[in-house]
C-alpha cells in the first residue's frame, strides 16, 4: 500500500479529512523549501503538494504563475525539485509528497528516468496538469512500475464518460477541480462541489481532494464535510509572496495558516469509516 493510500485510509478511519497544501520548490528562496515543508506536517498538513515550476504554467492564475517565476529566477528545475524531496525524506519518511506540474520538465528528462528517480527521491505521486489520460499511457506504466501514483483531474463540466475514464486511469485520489477557471479564482459554490463529488463516488472508490477557491478555515471545513481532502494553494502562496522579502517570517506564519486550517476542519461534524473503508 502506497503512502497515500496508507494516510487517507488512516484518516477515514478517525473520520477525519486530509489536509494538502501546495507550495512551489524554490518559492520566495530555495533554501525555504524543505524547512517549509517539515513545518506545514509539523502544524496539520497530512500530504504535501510540491509544485515543480514551469515557464508557462496554463492552468494557475497570477498568484502561482508568479511563484514559479520567483523560483524560476534560482534555475529551480526538476532535477532540483527531486532532491528537495529527497532532503526531506531525510527526516520525515511517512508524509506523501505529490508533485504537482507540467509534462514538458518531465518529457526532457524521460518517463523511464523521472519515475526511477522521483521513487528514489520519496516521491509518492505526481499530478501532470496536461497530461490527460487519454495520452498517459507511458507515463502511467513507468510510474506504476516505480510504485508512484498518478493523479488525474476532473472538473465541474466532466461529463460522466470522462468521470469513468479518469476513475479507471487514476491512483492515490483523484483531485477535484472546484471552479471552472484557474487556480485561484473565487466564488466556492459549496453546494454545486457536493453535488458532483456525489456523482463522481458512483464510478470510483478513491478518495477525491477538492481544490481551487479554498482561502479560508471556514471554507476548508465546508469541503471537509463531504470531500475527502482539502487542497489549499493560492492561499498560501499568497501569504507566501507578502512574506517574500522576509522569508524567515514564512516558516512561521504559513504554517500558522495551516493550523488554522485544520482545526477548522477538525472541527467538522464528519462519519468515520470502517476497516474496509466503506462509509457506515
Amino acid at each position: 500500500m502506497s503512502r497515500i493510500a496508507e494516510i487517507m485510509q488512516a484518516l477515514q478511519q478517525q473520520g477525519r479529512r486530509a489536509l494538502i497544501p501546495y507550495i512551489a520548490a524554490g518559492d520566495p528562496e530555495p533554501w525555504v523549501t524543505v524547512p517549509l515543508m517539515h513545518a506545514l506536517v509539523k502544524h496539520g498538513a497530512d500530504i504535501l503538494e510540491l509544485g515543480v515550476p514551469f515557464s508557462d504554467p496554463m492552468a494557475d492564475g497570477p498568484v502561482i504563475q508568479r511563484a514559479a517565476e520567483r523560483a524560476l529566477k534560482h534555475k529551480i528545475s526538476l532535477t532540483n525539485v527531486l532532491a528537495m524531496v529527497h532532503e526531506f525524506r531525510d527526516k520525515d519518511k511517512t508524509t506523501p509528497v505529490v508533485l504537482m506540474g507540467y509534462l514538458n520538465p518531465i518529457e526532457v528528462m524521460g518517463y523511464a528516468r523521472f519515475a526511477k528517480e522521483a521513487a528514489a527521491a520519496g516521491v509518492d505521486g505526481v499530478l501532470t496538469v496536461d497530461l490527460p489520460p487519454e495520452e498517459a499511457h507511458g507515463f502511467q506504466q513507468a510510474m506504476k512500475g516505480q510504485g508512484l501514483d498518478t493523479i488525474f483531474l476532473l472538473a465541474p463540466t466532466s461529463p460522466t464518460e470522462r468521470i469513468k475514464l479518469i476513475a479507471k486511469a487514476a491512483s492515490g485520489f483523484i483531485y477535484y477541480v472546484s471552479l471552472r477557471g484557474v487556480t485561484g479564482a473565487a466564488n466556492l459554490d459549496v453546494r454545486e462541489v457536493a453535488a458532483k463529488l456525489k456523482e463522481i463516488r458512483g464510478h470510483t472508490k478513491l478518495p477525491l481532494g477538492v481544490g481551487f477557491g479554498i482561502g479560508s478555515p471556514e471554507a476548508a471545513a465546508q469541503v471537509a464535510e463531504f470531500a475527502d481532502a482539502v487542497i489549499v494553494g493560492s492561499a498560501v502562496v499568497k501569504r507566501m509572496e507578502e512574506m517574500a522579502a522576509k522569508p524567515d517570517k514564512i516558516l512561521t506564519e504559513v504554517p500558522a495558516f495551516i493550523a488554522r486550517l485544520r482545526e477548522a476542519m477538525d472541527q467538522t461534524t464528519r462519519t468515520p469509516t470502517s476497516a474496509t473503508g466503506a462509509r457506515r
